[in-house]
Parts: C-alpha cells; sequence; structure tokens
C-alpha cells in the first residue's frame, strides 16, 4: 500500500472557495485519502473518473454535501489528478470570477503537469455562467438546477 499519493494533492483556493485536487484513491489507500480530506475541511468528493474504491468510508466521515456548508473544501479527483479533475477546479474558478488565464496559472502553480494543450483549448473557450454564485449562504452546485 502506497503511504502517499502522486502526485501530492494540490490545495486551491479562490476568494473564500477552497478545493483539493487528488489522483484517484483505491481500497487499499482509501484510508488514507480520508485522512487527507479531513485534513483540508474536505465535505464532498467530485469524481469524474470510474470508481476504483468502496465510497463507504467517505459516507461514514460525513464527506458528501457541498451545499450544507459552502466554506468547505471540495476535493476533486480523476485517475492521475492532472487532467479532468484540473479541468473542474479551473471552471469552478471562472464561474466565481477569474479569468481564464487567472485559473490556469492559479492552478499549475500549485500542480505541476496539470490541464493538456486539448484541455486548455476548451478552457480558453470556456464563458462562465454564473453557477456558483452564492444564494442565501448556499453555493449551488455546477451541475446542480
Amino acid at each position: 500500500m502506497a503511504s502517499k499519493f502522486l502526485p501530492a494533492p494540490s490545495s486551491i483556493t479562490y476568494r473564500d472557495r477552497s478545493f483539493l485536487i487528488m489522483d484517484r484513491p483505491s481500497d487499499a489507500n482509501v484510508d488514507k485519502f480520508v485522512a487527507e480530506c479531513r485534513n483540508h475541511g474536505v465535505s464532498d468528493v467530485v469524481r469524474v473518473c470510474e470508481s476504483s474504491y468502496s465510497t463507504e468510508p467517505l459516507e461514514k466521515a460525513a464527506i458528501q454535501r457541498w451545499a450544507v456548508r459552502p466554506d468547505a473544501c471540495i476535493a476533486i479527483h480523476c485517475i492521475a489528478g492532472l487532467g479532468r479533475a484540473p479541468v473542474m477546479v479551473a471552471i469552478a474558478l471562472m464561474e466565481l470570477g477569474s479569468t481564464y488565464d487567472e485559473a490556469v496559472q492559479l492552478i499549475r502553480a500549485k500542480r505541476r503537469g496539470a490541464i493538456n494543450k486539448k484541455q486548455l483549448d476548451y478552457l480558453s473557450l470556456y464563458r462562465a455562467k454564473g453557477k456558483l454564485k452564492p444564494r442565501r449562504g448556499i453555493m449551488m452546485k455546477i451541475a446542480g438546477r
């Protein structure tokens, strides 16, 4: 069982929102994943890849509800934490008011090798839709209505 995640989790903060970009855990290291989430105050995990672990340890740790605590950190992972997860965080940052350049620069400063050329092209064309604006103290999810 690996003792560390590779690459190490990357904490991204913009305005009053926090995100944690991570690689995908497995059943062998999901307890370390949960511990890392707790260390960063994570309330919800967004998985943008196929499942490779039981979610029961996360549910037991009450890591599941973002809208309840809009000030909490959100962990987002894909397989290696270098493509889809950073793109999701970049979109969230842009929804919060960041420019494309600011979002990419902030993520790449914390997560070396993040976001490939095709993903950069997509992000350069992305236009924020205001999906993460706070409403009466509750942050709306990107995919939520």
